[in-house]
């Protein structure tokens, strides 16, 4: 039996759950010194002077350095990689400790070495900074008016870039359009908030740096910080332990990571730094803070004919590693699972005093979906249909696949229909409206809420991201090394760098199906660069769809390999073996067979049979670079309550269907979607990175910052459909980000539908229990409610909403 398509219990859990995990922070190394930095706590300032002398003189510091003492110690600073042709991005120094200015609260002004982390923590408060406070800007549309505070004197404008991409003619379809409706969205600023913080250990060990990181790209980490210390990459080894959870904010080079490296060069010893809770709501990259300004266009009958977005990007105080890009990765699937012949999308970067955004799970899709998603219900209101009805009517159909949008996107499969028939199969629409309508006469407020999404990942085609294509610089194959020991157990290195996906299990299975070998048996290493090939590690759910790919082409050759192996020592032709319940045998013949185990011990050992030119060993290599993205897609339905007297939403119910392929472990898909819907309740109910207006940061912790429990979320019910992608030859496709992008628009919508009775027509996220509170009052006439963000939609040259709009609810106004 295959285990592939098996729900195998994760091979990686009983050390986890037992305490034998190894993460960075349990390393101890001989002499280890303990780094803390010393950081703003003004959002815009210039230094005006930095005493270090009394922490000097604490016990047990070791050293102090401000960004001045380290100026030398660095070739670079921290590189942004896209480089968009034809556009030009405008990209600060962004240097490991600032030099001269401060540009949001918590970035690092000089840096602790001591024997303690104590010591150096009570150190880190003697080191006295003076600062000459400036104007501070954090509201990126402000950012862009005239005479607004400049976060860069040097660029003369707030503005990052702009860029832009159309397909079709949408001027006509608007000219044309009967119907037109127009939005505005916020999509608010939240963090990636992993249960493990960063940390980062350097040693200097001869002419060789190890850097033990909380990282979920390895590989890059040692390709960037190898440039930035102006050393040979050989003579940098970085390795990420167990990786105590993700989600984008550990996709990243950080400023601790090279300033680590570069104490441990200085100092001769080995440097840890810890990341505190605060610090990580601080100083970890943050993600989303998009506002999007949308327009459809439509015929009476419901046919959508274009798509306009104008999106502004609070791209924080610098440009990280893909700080610019993270808006944009949603624009393959701005037109969702709708077949818009003329779609026009138009980007605006924006500095403004806070940490720089980038990518959090999911990375600029989830912004994408939820927009086009709530602007279909609304254009359903316009039109009096049912929203599933308008969704059914525009989806493409199964037999246009593979489908090129009006921007030139290839979909590879799908069957949009299918998945939205299931749903409905699992979730009765007539019998919930009745209840609903029951339920109301009662005074409880349920609402229901869906989302049809696509998603493209599995990144990707070196040829359309990389220089040659969109302009990131770098590329994005994956590679494999499988190796069968003279034993006959397997051991293959991935350049896929996991944090909790299962990889370990789901991987294991697919070569242990290839090779004949129990997945049991089966080790899959990682995380280390000093192991295996180059890899370019994991985020973009990528995993499978492109790392598992690449192990499936190199299991694939060693098979070839053991077929000729077998053959030769079976006095058979190669085409005839064949491999059938783990053993290698001749076709019609079971009783002329071997196992693996038996085939690699002849060939680690040669016998005299064995042909001299079949090499001795079984091991091989492969690099994968796809030829396109995957799209996976779904439907997902939302059921809320919400209490009226004190604005609390509470999700009943939720139900998932999505398709990401073939199964290769069932159970482990269902852990991604719950985590990906957990994920997105918490950003549209709860979680919210809050600046005031003096750039300070309102939500430093998790007393402020509020994260969904299990006690928020009801049991999750999960089915899938099945499209394979012509893609990869597994026809698998991404999972891990699915239900983050697909369930924002589903919740939102449902506390709409729950809230429409009581007046309420528009609030945006997140849906707290004051802002829902107020909103009732308001639309009762008892307040002013919170503030809204469905301004006018009519854009001047910085492609902000115009001042003085008068409110554009989304189903009143906005509508022609």
């Amino acid at each position: 039996m295959t285990s592939v398509g098996q729900a195998l219990k994760r091979k990686e859990d009983p050390r986890m759950i037992t305490g034998r995990g190894y993460y960075t922070e349990d390393i101890q190394l001989p002499g280890m010194l303990y780094a803390v930095i010393v950081r703003s706590p003004e959002a815009h300032a210039t230094i005006t002077s930095i005493d270090t002398s009394a922490a000097k003189e604490r016990d047990g510091v070791v050293a102090v350095y401000t960004g001045e003492d380290l100026a030398g110690d660095f070739a670079g600073p921290l590189p942004m990689v896209w480089a968009p042709p034809g556009v030009e991005i405008n990209t600060p120094e962004h240097w490991p400790l600032k030099r001269g200015e401060v540009k949001h609260v918590g970035d690092p002004v000089a840096v602790v070495v001591a024997t303690s982390r104590t010591a150096a923590f009570d150190a880190a408060d003697d080191v006295i900074v003076d600062y000459d406070p400036k104007p501070v800007v954090v509201d990126p549309e402000q950012a862009l008016e005239d005479g607004s505070p400049l976060v860069w004197d040097s660029f003369g404008t707030n503005k990052t870039h702009e860029w832009a991409v159309a397909g079709g003619d949408f001027e006509a379809a608007e000219a044309e359009a009967e119907v037109t409706v127009e939005a505005r969205y916020v999509n608010h600023r939240t963090s990636g908030a992993p249960i493990e913080p960063r940390c980062s250990v350097a040693e200097a060990r001869a002419e060789k740096l190890t850097l033990y990181s909380t990282t979920q790209i390895p590989h890059i980490a040692r390709f960037v910080l190898s440039g930035m210390l102006g050393i040979a990459e050989d003579k940098l080894r970085v390795v990420a332990p167990d990786v105590g959870g993700g989600f984008g904010a550990k996709l990243q080079v950080y400023a601790e990571e090279a300033l680590v490296l570069a104490l441990a060069k200085r100092l001769g010893r080995p440097v840890k730094w810890t990341e505190t809770r605060s610090e990580h709501m601080t100083t970890s990259h943050h993600g989303r803070d998009q506002i999007s300004y949308v327009t459809l266009t439509a015929k009476r009958d419901g046919t959508v004919t274009g798509c306009r977005a104008r999106i502004i990007a609070d791209l924080g105080a610098y440009q990280q590693l893909l700080t610019p890009f993270i808006p944009t990765l949603g624009f393959p699937v701005m037109g969702g699972c709708y077949a818009i012949p003329s779609i026009d999308l138009h980007f605006t970067g924006v500095f403004t005093n806070k940490m720089p955004t980038d990518a959090i799970r999911g990375a600029g899709r989830p912004e994408a979906t939820y927009w086009i998603e709530l602007t279909m219900d609304k254009l359903a209101r316009e039109l009096g249909m049912d929203p599933l009805e308008l969704r059914r009517k525009n989806f493409v159909r199964k037999e246009q696949f593979p489908f090129e949008t009006a921007l030139g996107i290839v979909y590879d499969s799908g069957d949009y229909h299918g998945s939205l028939d299931r749903l409905l199969e699992n979730f009765d629409l007539d019998e919930f409206r009745s209840e609903q309508a029951g339920l109301r006469e009662q005074g409880i407020h349920r609402g229901v809420g869906f989302s049809t999404y696509v998603e493209v990942c599995g990144l990707a085609p070196s040829r359309a991201v990389g220089p040659q294509g969109v302009g990131l610089q770098a590329a994005f194959y994956e590679s494999a090394n499988v190796r069968v020991t003279p034993t006959g157990s397997a051991i293959v290195y991935s350049g896929i760098s996991p944090h909790g996906q299962g990889l370990d299990t789901s991987f294991a299975q697919i070569a242990g199906d290839i090779l004949g070998i129990d997945p049991q048996n089966v080790e899959i290493l990682h995380g280390d660069t000093d192991q295996g090939a180059w890899g370019w590690d994991t985020y973009g759910s990528r995993s499978l769809s492109v790392g598992g790919e690449a192990l499936a082409r190199a299991a694939r050759k060693v098979q070839d390999k053991a077929k000729r192996i077998c053959a030769a020592l079976l006095e058979a032709a190669p085409e005839d073996i064949e491999l059938t319940d783990g053993k290698y045998q001749v076709k019609g013949s079971p009783d002329k067979s071997m196992t693996m185990a038996e085939i690699s011990g002849a060939a680690h050992i040669p016998p005299a049979e064995l042909p001299a030119d079949i090499e001795p060993g079984l091991e091989e290599s492969s690099f994968y670079d796809p030829e396109n993205f995957v799209f996976p897609f779904g439907a997902h339905a939302c059921v809320v309550d919400v209490d009226a007297e004190t604005g609390k939403v509470s999700v009943v119910r939720y139900v998932a269907v999505d398709d990401c392929g073939p199964a290769i472990n069932p159970m482990l898909i269902d852990g991604q979607v719950h985590g990906g819907i957990t994920h997105a309740i918490g950003q549209a109910l709860y979680e919210q990175v809050v600046y005031d207006e003096d750039g300070q940061l309102v939500t430093g912790t998790f007393v402020d910052y509020a994260l969904p429990t299990a006690a928020e979320v009801p049991g999750f019910e999960t089915d899938r459909t099945e499209t394979p992608s012509p893609t990869n030859s597994l026809g698998v496709k991404g999972i891990g980000e699915a239900g983050t992008i697909a369930a924002t628009p589903a919740v939102t919508a449902a506390v709409m539908d729950a809230l429409q009775p009581l007046g309420v027509l528009w609030l945006d996220m997140p849906l707290t229990p004051v802002r829902v509170y107020e909103a009732i009052q308001a639309a009762q006439g008892n307040g002013a409610g919170p503030p809204s963000s469905q301004q006018g939609v009519r854009l001047d040259e910085h492609g902000r909403g115009s001042a003085g709009s008068g409110p554009t609810a989304p189903d009143e106004g906005g509508a022609s």
